[in-house]
């Protein structure tokens, strides 16, 4: 969003310039961080309404950053630059409470989109109704309307879609879905996901094999976009 601050810590000198470049650009207020400890230092000190994480970086590495920010429940959006194909890395940034990731090399205007993505997200955590293409979410009464009809959704259904509306553009991995979703039944795994995905996915989509709202992220989990 036009007006808001963004921290990018990063210690190649060259993608740094390139990043505040581009977001000066879109008018954010930047600030710049070019090791872990010198990022951290400067969220805690003046929080930003996003941060730009690079993992690798000098004295913290971006986990050790990610987890201190969240520790200290500090609740921007994080986004994390990570290598490209190194999945075990996203999904553990990603429960550290990472938002999403771009992997490098990366399109910087990918990255502008997510960044204003989730900078609207604040606006409908709040809201009562939301509402994506036809389909309108109800969330104190618990009800899915479509093209104005009640759709009936199980317990399951409602909650996982609860918990995707309200978090729209972020990387989520199946065990994040598991512990906000199942909580603490036993008799469950990824493919109970999944397959509760597969059912969710016939109320809402136009096209239940090429969705629009529920994306599938290959080995990570899956993503809600509603733009």
């Amino acid at each position: 969003m036009r007006g808001s601050s963004v921290l990018i810590i990063e210690d190649d000198a060259a993608l740094l310039r390139g990043l505040k470049d581009n977001f000066e650009g879109q008018n954010y207020r930047v600030q710049l961080a070019r090791d872990g400890r010198e990022g951290l230092c400067a969220a805690l000190a003046n929080p930003p309404d996003l941060v730009v994480l690079d993992i690798m970086l000098p004295k913290l590495n971006g986990y050790e950053v990610c987890g201190a920010l969240r520790a200290k429940r500090l609740e921007m959006p994080i986004i994390m630059l990570t290598a490209k194909g190194r999945e075990e890395d996203i999904i553990r940034g990603l429960e550290l409470g990472a938002d999403d990731y771009v992997t490098k090399p990366f399109s910087i205007r990918e990255l502008l989109a997510r960044a204003k993505a989730f900078l609207r997200r604040r606006e409908t955590a709040a809201l009562a109704v939301f509402q994506f293409g036809d389909c309108k979410l109800d969330f104190a009464a618990h009800k899915l309307f479509r093209n104005g009809r009640e759709v009936t959704l199980t317990t399951k259904e409602f909650r996982l879609l609860e918990f995707f509306a309200k978090r729209p553009g972020r990387a989520l991995t199946r065990d994040q879905i598991l512990d906000a979703v199942w909580g603490n039944e036993i008799i469950v795994n990824d493919r109970s996901v999944d397959r509760c995905v597969t059912t969710l996915r016939a109320k809402i989509e136009l096209d239940p094999r090429h969705p629009r709202y529920i994306q599938t992220i290959r080995d990570i989990g899956y993503r809600f976009e509603c733009a």
